[in-house]
């Protein structure tokens, strides 16, 4: 009985010591089999891949410098998040990924994107390798006419996706979730790793 309880003792001090596990607002899709690779070169004109940026939690949102109100929205919400991280910023990369390397050339990107955050990249590739991230993210997008050639648009899933300092796809963040809820995840990213 005395060797049961011990072991029963044993095991409840090594639960009491061990880390938590984080609770996300945003999807816990920890252990996803998407999203592992990204090669696309920055608005700098240097190639990109994850590996770039282990040490850092990373955020990758995928969309276009003429959209009206999605991207500027969830770019605004990720400046937002990293003002509330404070110091902690510095430990996060936050990339945009055209999905319309027609139009945004790596100048274009090099204005808007640090527009919002002077740390955050643009990353942009030619159709070819946009299709491939894209799908490799699980992204969708399509281009929608305009009344003239050059003013069409383009309709595309929206969400970001959210890296540990490990390299790990841990979060989803859905559309409109808002920069407390990013910085909130991205704070127990950082402090659990």
């Amino acid at each position: 009985m005395r060797a049961l309880v011990a072991v029963i003792a044993t095991a409840l001090l090594l639960a009491a010591c061990s880390p938590e596990a984080p609770t996300f607002k945003g999807a816990d899709i920890t252990g996803a089999s998407f999203g592992r690779e990204l090669a696309l070169a920055d608005h700098h004109g240097k190639a990109r891949t994850l590996a770039d940026f282990r040490g850092k939690a990373v955020v990758i949102f995928f969309g276009f410098t003429q959209c009206p109100d999605v991207c500027p929205t969830a770019l605004s919400a990720l400046a937002e998040a990293m003002r509330r991280l404070g110091p902690d910023a510095s430990r996060v990369q936050v990339l945009f990924v055209t999905i319309d390397p027609e139009r945004d050339t790596a100048d274009l990107l090099s204005r808007y994107v640090p527009a919002f955050h002077p740390s955050f990249l643009g990353l942009r590739g030619d159709a070819e390798a946009t299709a491939r991230v894209a799908k490799e993210f699980k992204v969708i997008y399509q281009k929608v006419p305009g009344q003239t050639p050059d003013t069409y648009t383009m309709d595309h899933s929206a969400g970001l996706y959210v890296f540990d300092p490990q390299g790990r796809l841990r979060v989803f963040e859905s559309h409109g979730q808002g920069a407390e809820a990013i910085a909130h995840d991205l704070a127990q990213l950082l402090r659990s790793s």
